[in-house]
């Protein structure tokens, strides 16, 4: 393996830090690295996976100004390439603007989620709730070849290289991006269209807008879409003609709002409410339907079905855990983070277009969460669903599951005790025939080794474990969310014969 340190921060942030996701997994790096032709320690690296999974980490440098909030950390992006054979690793922060201000300042201007919005150091900033700093730490995909990243409460997409990390600037979609409102984390890539949906929200009337980028990096669609107040979604789901948006119990107390404070509540005598809206509909064609109360962090994936839409994602059973006092102060105060305390399942609606009814489903018993499929069944029918499972009582994910929602068999890999891994990306085999038929990525953070690996399974035969481990050059974040460009999508890629050339080498 031939390593370069090419960039180090300085953190601030104190050497006998006691924060459980400050320290532990959740240890923050200074340091940006290229490394090439890494190590393989075990099994073979297949010949025919080719392309970049790309993982987004909460990498925080400073202190928080009060309470720090696992989400509020810096954007890194890791990135692993694969080609011929071999791989190779770089890392990144990007480059927003709140993380140039506050690197300069050397310390925090902008108060975090645990954080009243008084307390920010700038008169302006970013999110549905203002004056918070946009780490852009949540999400990354990818649009047109370029990696995007954004903010889990709305802010700007930064764009990155998927082959240097480096970052590129902001999307603009040619001066069309509603920079007032942003775009909320997990925009949707449809491969078939070249399109990317997405949604955003803020606390100002109708709450929620919905959009459509097309293959031209053009917006060519925005429409509002109406709701009763304020609201907290996360995520959003698509099928070949629909587009699949929500209205959630889980929300801002209003009378809290009034004073400008953001309590959030889960309002069990209220439904959820799901909007069907044709991708390129107007307000007026949006249809809503009701179901049981919860909340869903992610969804993995919906398709039509004669005249349903099946949407298929992780009920809550728990939104808002109790602090039943078991535990350190830590486990209690991040509890809405634990998979088990907040007993989320994957779930099934369907939602009929002609009666408005809707049927829902229990499709496991098992505690899983942060599931990814093979993207080119993204908005189809499909079969299968990798999640995460999670340690009990924190936000760590210690294992894998493969869900098979034909026949309702599971697929279990646990990491060692003190490994915990990251959001699994799906990986298409070059030259696949079948769902399944191709390979799982993801970093892991060892805490017995001090290191981090990059382990690729066989997609269809998640329990035998990783067919390939690389070393990576330092010991990873643990982080949250992750995607796979394929080589046939970069376009860099294809007009180069090595994955040296790809990277400039």
């Amino acid at each position: 393996m031939n390593v370069d340190v090419v960039g180090k921060y300085l953190s601030t942030l104190p050497e006998d830090d006691d924060h459980p996701y400050r320290t532990g997994p959740w240890r923050p790096q200074t340091s940006e690295w290229d490394a090439d032709d890494l190590t393989v320690v075990a099994g073979e690296l297949p010949r025919d996976l080719d392309g970049v999974y790309l993982r987004n980490t909460e990498n925080p440098l400073h202190p928080a100004m009060k309470a720090y909030h696992p989400f509020d950390g810096d954007a890194m992006v890791h990135l692993v390439g694969f080609r011929d054979g071999k791989a190779f690793y770089r890392n990144r922060f990007v480059q927003t603007d709140g993380f140039v201000q506050e690197n300069a300042a050397g310390r925090a201007l902008w108060p975090g989620l645990a954080e009243p919005v008084g307390l920010a150091q700038r008169d302006y900033g970013w999110g549905a709730r203002t004056l918070m700093k946009d780490a852009s730490s949540t999400d990354v995909t990818v649009h047109r070849g370029v990696a995007l990243t954004s903010f889990y409460q709305c802010g700007d997409l930064y764009r990155v290289d998927p082959f240097t990390g480096a970052t590129l600037g902001k999307q603009d979609w040619n001066g069309a991006f509603p920079s007032d409102w942003g775009v909320s984390a997990h925009p949707k890539v449809d491969d078939r269209t070249g399109e990317l949906l997405f949604f955003n929200y803020s606390k100002q009337d109708p709450y929620m807008h919905y959009g459509v980028v097309d293959a031209t990096n053009t917006l060519v669609h925005y429409v509002d879409v109406p709701l009763p107040g304020p609201r907290l979604p996360h995520d959003m789901a698509f099928t070949e003609n629909y587009a699949i948006l929500n209205d959630l119990p889980l929300f801002w107390e209003p009378e809290y709002l009034e004073r400008n404070a953001h309590v959030a509540r889960f309002h069990r005598d209220l439904p959820s409410r799901f909007a069907v809206v044709p991708r390129r509909g107007q307000t007026s064609q949006i249809q809503w339907f009701e179901a049981d109360p919860t909340y869903v962090l992610h969804f993995t994936n919906a398709y039509e079905d004669g005249d349903e839409i099946v949407l298929d994602g992780f009920y809550q059973g728990d939104p808002e855990p109790a602090d039943n006092g078991l535990g350190d102060k830590w486990q209690r105060a991040f509890r809405f983070l634990a998979l088990d305390r907040m007993q989320a399942r994957l779930h099934r609606w369907r939602f009929n277009l002609v009666t408005g009814g809707v049927r829902e489903e229990q499709l496991s018993d098992s505690i899983t969460e942060f599931g990814m499929i093979n993207p080119g069944h993204a908005g189809v029918d499909y079969r299968y669903a990798y999640a995460a499972t999670g340690r009990p009582g924190w936000f760590l994910f210690d294992g894998l599951v493969k869900h098979d929602l034909a026949t309702g068999a599971e697929d279990r890999f646990a990491f060692a005790d003190g490994v915990y891994g990251s959001e699994t990306a799906m990986a298409p085999r070059v030259g696949s025939t079948g769902e399944d038929d191709g390979y799982l990525v993801t970093i892991t953070t060892d805490m017995n080794a001090d290191a981090s690996y990059c382990l690729v399974f066989d997609a269809a035969r998640v329990g035998d474990g990783p067919v390939c481990t690389l070393a990576l050059p330092e010991r990873v974040c643990s982080g949250t969310h992750s995607t796979w460009a394929a080589g046939s999508e970069l376009r860099r890629w294809q007009q180069t014969d090595t994955a040296a050339e790809a990277i400039g080498l």
